[in-house]
């Protein structure tokens, strides 16, 4: 075997685990039951030992994915000297799961001749518990079982199977026009019968189109023209990593894809991230999917409000339940072998004081939207609110998760006083209450030392932290996104081009940062920052920068859509975990804000002027500089 292409994968999922597959018909990742339980196959992290389930011609083939319109159905086309073929793989969803025949915890695989003559190869080999345990695989009267103590993975369907050395195996010949199915059930073994197989893989279809179709009011998207394919397949995307039950959205369905090939920065990320909120809120709201939005921040105020507010982690597992230890996997090479290969994550243990502003923003961009806070959410948020107004002067690792000493990230202090401002701004548009002459004095004092000790004249930059007089960070982007200070001030466009001269590589992809982050390697542009310079661009009336910018960037999405983490700018590559949650929330927050944007200058040139952004010029440390934001009423 040899090493994907991560652009190469494919994804499906149930909204409990997810599966890759690549272009060559192998399932070479997917944990059961859970996205952050161990793997049964993890080719995808050792092509030798990890286990991997792969249907494919026996002979020289060329492939091609793509998903089933508006469906996370994929369906992967083989073309050989004899013939075409297409296996389509899908999952059933809890919505459509209603007997024992329908397990949630199923693979469906469905072989299709479409004409000539195919000759194909199965070849089954699980590998339980991250590839440490090798199951006993014997005949069933429906087609194998693979167990092991605790674990069972059931293998039926329309072919015969062999049983192997490495597990089970079977070669077929299909005529123009025949079908075959196999059917993996984890737990269960799920019975063969193709007229009802067929069933829910129409039932499937149904639910993705009817979730995509139901999102908006009007059923139109907020995003038309070039960029809605790409922002309907990231919501689809988006939905994928939601789990059913507790409403977490994990990261990414991977763990330890590396962000430098070869390399130690490998991380789990199969886990809920407080700090992706307000970002999420705004992905799913605006595209009307206001369900999941909710959920989503009644979860993260439920995990955040167990203890004192000191002690909140920046992330939890997709069930509520703490992050795993991180532990590395030394039995395992890692992909294209970047060891160590790493299950839990270190981050949970980390004082990130960001993640209080990015939860209190979630919340109140939620009001925004129609939601309404209770009075036990309220006494919550102000326990979080009443800790920032102190605990904003303290170091701490950052929205990047340094593994280094805890420093004065100005990011960290900004979402401090996001934090503060949005719980003012709720108490005046609200019968809630509030101490807001404590909050307000402590928003101003932020304000403040952040524009004194956070900007650097020398660089003509907000720096990553205090101290720092020329290292940048491309988080100081978002300080017009949240309304700290506004677009147009001075202080702001000169960080803009300062990230572009100085962050942005290749076509403008964008690293995080600059400096020593403790960590031997380097990694690639980060996705999630180019969109955000995209964003400050398209609000900055810098449209056709930010235009050429997103195109630029797009054409790193895969050819089914998918983006990971980052990109390595030399190679043109992804790098990391993928699908990355957050890469797809900055593409589709991107997308809003330049159609937005271009609606601007249409509309200007309509009416022969510049449209007036109601964003104020003169910003100052003061209280009395208002955004446009800041003045909006919940």
């Amino acid at each position: 075997m040899s090493y994907t292409p991560l652009e190469d994968y494919g994804v499906i999922g149930n909204l409990e685990t997810v599966a890759l597959v690549g272009c060559d018909g192998a399932i070479d990742w997917c944990c059961f039951p859970s996205v952050d339980s161990s793997s049964v196959f993890a080719a995808i992290l050792d092509d030798q030992r990890g286990g991997q389930f792969t249907v494919q011609p026996t002979k020289s083939f060329e492939s091609l994915q793509e998903y089933v319109d508006r469906t996370n159905v994929l369906q992967t086309h083989f073309r050989t000297a004899s013939g075409r073929t297409t296996v389509t793989d899908f999952m059933p969803v809890p919505e459509i799961t209603e007997s024992e025949s329908s397990p949630l915890q199923a693979v469906y695989r469905r072989i299709a001749c479409e004409d000539g003559q195919a000759e194909l190869r199965v070849d089954f080999a699980p590998r339980f518990d991250y590839a440490r345990t090798v199951p006993t695989v014997e005949s069933t009267p429906h087609g194998v079982v693979a167990e092991s103590t605790d674990e069972a993975a059931f293998l039926s369907g329309s072919i015969p199977l062999s049983v192997s050395e490495h597990g089970a195996e079977a070669t077929i010949t299909l005529e123009e026009g025949e079908t075959r199915w196999l059917a993996l059930g984890y737990g269960c073994e799920i019975p063969h019968e193709p007229g009802h197989h067929r069933q829910v893989l129409d039932e499937v279809v149904r639910y993705w189109r009817d979730w995509i179709d139901d999102s908006s009011p009007t059923g139109e998207c907020p995003v038309g023209g070039k960029w809605h394919s790409s922002v309907v397949r990231s919501s689809l995307i988006l939905k994928l990593l939601i789990n059913h039950e507790s409403g977490a959205i994990c990261a990414a369905p991977t763990t330890s894809l590396p962000e430098d090939i070869g390399g130690v920065r490998n991380w789990d990320y199969r886990y809920n991230w407080i700090r992706d909120a307000a970002f999420t809120v705004r992905a799913l709201t605006e595209l009307g999917h206001t369900t999941e939005a909710r959920e989503y921040f009644e979860l993260c105020l439920a995990h955040c409000s167990r203890g004192p507010p000191s002690d909140v982690s920046p992330v939890y597992g997709v069930h509520g339940d703490p992050v795993p230890d991180e532990r590395t996997l030394d039995h395992l090479s890692g992909y294209r072998e970047s060891a160590p290969v790493r299950v839990g994550n270190a981050a949970a243990d980390q004082h990130q004081i960001d993640v209080y502003g990015e939860l209190i923003h979630g919340i109140y961009e939620t009001c925004r939207y129609g939601e309404s806070i209770g009075e036990q959410s309220w006494n919550a948020m102000r326990s979080f609110i009443d800790y920032v107004c102190e605990g904003w002067k303290e170091p701490d690792a950052g929205i990047w998760e340094m593994r280094t000493d805890r420093q004065h990230f100005v990011y960290s202090k900004v979402m401090c006083w996001v934090a503060l401002d949005r719980g003012l701004k709720i108490v005046a548009n609200t019968d809630l209450d509030g101490p807001v002459d404590r909050w307000r004095e402590s928003r101003r004092e932020i304000k403040e030392t952040v524009l004194e000790e956070g900007y650097s004249e020398a660089a003509n930059s907000f720096v990553s932290a205090f101290g720092d007089e020329d290292r940048l960070d491309s988080t100081s982007l978002l300080i017009p996104i949240v309304g700290f200070l506004p677009i147009d001030d001075s202080r702001v466009q000169s960080t803009i081009d300062a990230v572009i001269d100085r962050l942005a590589v290749g076509d403008g992809l964008v690293k995080r940062y600059e400096g020593d982050d403790g960590l031997p390697g380097e990694e690639g542009a980060f996705l999630l920052c180019s969109f955000w310079l995209v964003s400050v661009l398209a609000q900055s009336d810098r449209v056709d920068e930010a235009e050429t910018l997103f195109e630029n960037v797009r054409q790193y999405v895969s050819p089914l859509g998918l983006l990971a983490e980052e990109v390595d700018p030399e190679r043109g590559i992804q790098l990391g975990n993928v699908p990355q949650a957050f890469s797809h929330i900055g593409l589709i927050n991107a997308s809003l804000d330049l159609t937005e944007a271009k609606q601007r200058d249409t509309n200007a040139n309509r009416n022969g002027a510049k449209v007036n952004t109601d964003v104020e010029t003169d910003a100052s440390a003061s209280d009395s500089t208002q955004t446009r934001e800041e003045s909006e009423k919940l």
